[in-house]
């Protein structure tokens, strides 16, 4: 019995013996700064091969490469890292895991022990935590005077050492001092003192539906940047009051993150452009500096180069005219121009922009030019939106001098295929904006058209009085107009430092150029026609036609009084569903439904593409929409919906009609997509005829 007893002993004693010298070696490993790091790698990155190891650990020469051998030879035998022999990659174990959580631990207790704590910075570093650094922070970013900064961060450190947290970061201590300035009444210096950016539940959100992002990572990056320069417009730029309207919908800013960065749309001539020559001096240093176009190859460089830099400083549109007499003396060409013109198109397409709504490349068409060249143009176009499921590029035909049917065959086939074509007499962009000049088609011109009034609204608050209505919108137009011409210095002053080098340095726009401030009216039929509880008939008629004329009054005396040139539009925006949403909610949705024809309020003129054949000059349509435009002078935008079931001939009919009697319309075709393989189908299917996806959309 006792020999048996001696014989356990010994054994417990080998076991204890032999574990205190394997915990011993773990520990020995864990000694070297450079194993731990190895183990960091492995549990960040996941499994990797030898030499992907070695160079994300820092041994890159051909000198440190026993010593890796030697640390990664020690990591194996304690079984803290494991090979995989078939992929031939290395992984870290779970015991490796468990000695990377405890190194973290030992290290942080340490720090407690030790009476330290460090700050994890915004700028990737950690820092000894300092006291000092809060004050310096409260002077010069949130202007406190010094005793108070003191007195603030002695509360602040206070707070920090009775947590006994050694994990600080920046974020954390700035939410504790911006706590303080709230509890002691100085809510100015805590507004001053406010971070922006994204909960780390949204970032987890994005991530997981990131089959939502069209443009990949870029459109994830600039979601992302969207929503931290908006927060800081709203809470930090806008004034109060106008802040608090577009919260409550009042009104709307189309594109927050963008309004002090980028002008909406860019009316340019391109032959001026590309003859000057594109000066990008200092920036871009990425792009090809392109030699004056002495063929018809550097030509249609040329034209791609200078739309895709063009794109990227306005957040909506660039209207771009010159194209048709750039390529005269090409004439002869016209196979090779038509060839060029559809690879110049797609260039452009591949270009990224901003937003889910891309920023659109128009090109301005004069049908009254030479017909060989519009007809190589329009056919290069037709080619380019038949391979691309949604174009980003579009054309303005000018009907102005000549008649729509020379060229409406193609055009039609155009339209039926999903392209991007606006007819207008005269200077307009896709959405019906007139260019703020004039007709002046050789100057630039920037339109700043971000801003929407919501005219129900001011119905719905007005009693159905239109005497208080009009009032009411003169006062909201007021502060909204300042807002804007605010706007416009900042973006003038972004632009001379440097961040839109093209408007800066080749069209010369703070020199030769205008700037036009343009409100747009959503939902004012609504308003007049509904809320206010006229009919549409002569007198509702009047009634619509005093609102107009109040706005633009408004905005000419206002404009007068900052030195801006101000117009007055009804044209398209996603203030539009936004407004009747939140309208919905706060009157309820039984209270908008009878005014309301589709799912949103309205944002122009909308013609029926099917009843085109049977209309006059006198038809209601037809005549509400050539009275608004002529009262409008920033711009109206008249949609023709044209049918599911009408093909290329039917259209060719009813833009030819529409051209007779209208100034200005944009036919809108719903053309089916596949959402899986980007299949585009003229007509209508419930599922994709190639890979059988019930997501189609249009």
């Amino acid at each position: 019995m006792e020999l048996s007893e001696d014989f356990g002993d010994q054994k417990r004693g080998g076991i204890l013996q032999s574990a205190s010298k394997r915990v011993r070696m773990i520990f020995s490993v864990m000694a070297s700064p450079n194993r731990i790091d190895i183990l960091r790698i492995l549990n960040s990155k996941g499994p990797l091969t030898y030499s992907e190891l070695k160079s994300l650990a820092g041994f890159k020469s051909k000198k440190e490469s026993g010593k890796f051998a030697y640390h990664l030879r020690k990591l194996l035998r304690q079984s803290l890292v494991a090979l995989n022999k078939s992929e031939r990659r290395y992984t870290i174990t779970n015991l490796g895991k468990l000695v990377l959580s405890l190194a973290r631990q030992i290290e942080e207790r340490s720090i407690i022990e030790s009476g330290k704590m460090y700050v994890r910075t915004s700028h990737e570093s950690i820092e000894e935590f300092n006291s000092h650094k809060i004050i310096q922070s409260l002077v010069r970013e949130g202007s406190l005077p010094l005793e108070l900064a003191q007195k603030i961060t002695e509360e602040v450190e206070n707070r920090i050492y009775k947590f006994q947290t050694s994990y600080l970061t920046s974020s954390l201590i700035r939410e504790m001092v911006n706590s303080v300035l709230l509890e002691q009444g100085h809510e100015d210096y805590r507004h001053r003192l406010a971070r922006f950016g994204l909960p780390a539940y949204d970032i987890h959100e994005m991530l997981t539906n990131v089959d939502g992002i069209h443009n990949g990572v870029e459109g994830l990056l600039f979601k992302t940047g969207q929503t931290v320069f908006g927060e800081y417009l709203v809470l930090n730029t806008l004034p109060k009051d106008v802040a608090d309207s577009h919260l409550s919908g009042d009104i709307h800013i189309t594109n927050a993150g963008l309004w002090s960065l980028l002008p909406d749309a860019i009316f340019v001539n391109i032959k001026e452009l590309i003859e000057d020559g594109i000066d990008l001096r200092g920036k871009f240093l990425g792009v090809t500096r392109t030699p004056a176009a002495d063929s018809l190859d550097t030509l249609a460089a040329s034209v791609s180069l200078a739309a895709s830099l063009l794109v990227k400083e306005a957040s909506q549109e660039v209207i771009m005219d010159g194209l048709v007499v750039l390529l005269q003396k090409y004439s002869k060409n016209i196979s090779e121009i038509e060839e060029k013109l559809a690879n110049s198109f797609a260039k452009i397409s591949a270009v990224s922009k901003y937003g889910k709504d891309e920023t659109l490349a128009s090109f301005r068409i004069p049908l009254a030019t030479e017909p060989k060249i519009v007809g190589a143009i329009l056919a290069a176009y037709k080619n380019y939106v038949k391979s691309t499921p949604v174009p980003t590029v579009g054309i303005i035909v000018d009907y102005e001098k000549a008649k729509i049917s020379d060229f409406s065959g193609i055009l039609a086939e155009t339209i039926s295929l999903g392209g991007r074509v606006m007819f207008s007499k005269g200077l307009a962009s896709n959405k019906g904006l007139s260019k703020g000049d004039g007709k002046n088609s050789s100057s630039t011109s920037i339109n700043l058209q971000s801003l929407s009034i919501n005219m129900p609204r001011l119905a719905f608050e007005s009693n159905k009085d239109e005497t208080y209505f009009r009032a009411r919108l003169a006062l909201l137009m007021k502060p909204a107009l300042a807002a804007m011409s605010l706007r416009k210095k900042e973006i003038s002053d972004h632009t001379r430092r440097g961040l839109n080098p093209i408007l800066a340095n080749n069209t010369q726009y703070m020199q030769k150029g205008s700037v036009t401030l343009v409100v747009n009216l959503i939902g004012l039929k609504e308003a007049v026609y509904g809320i206010l509880g006229y009919e549409n008939n002569k007198a509702g008629q009047e009634i619509l036609a005093k609102v107009v004329a109040t706005a633009i009054e408004v905005a000419a005396k206002k404009g007068k009084e900052m030195g801006d040139n101000v117009t007055i539009s009804i044209t398209e925006s996603d203030a539009a569903s936004r407004f009747s949403s939140l309208d919905g909610e706060k009157y309820g949705k039984m209270s908008i439904h009878p005014h309301v024809e589709g799912e949103s309020y309205s944002e122009g003129v909308i013609v029926d593409a099917s009843e085109m054949e049977e209309m006059t000059h006198k038809s209601e349509k037809i005549a509400e929409s050539n009275h608004l435009s002529k009262m409008l002078n920033g711009g109206l935008l008249v949609q023709l919906k044209i049918p599911d079931t009408m093909d290329s001939s039917g259209i060719k009919k009813a833009i030819e009609k529409a051209g007779e009697l209208l100034g200005s319309f944009r036919p809108v075709k719903r053309v089916p997509i596949c959402g899986n393989c980007g299949l585009k189908e003229e007509k209508t299917a419930e599922k994709c005829p190639v890979c059988k996806s019930p997501y189609m959309f249009a």
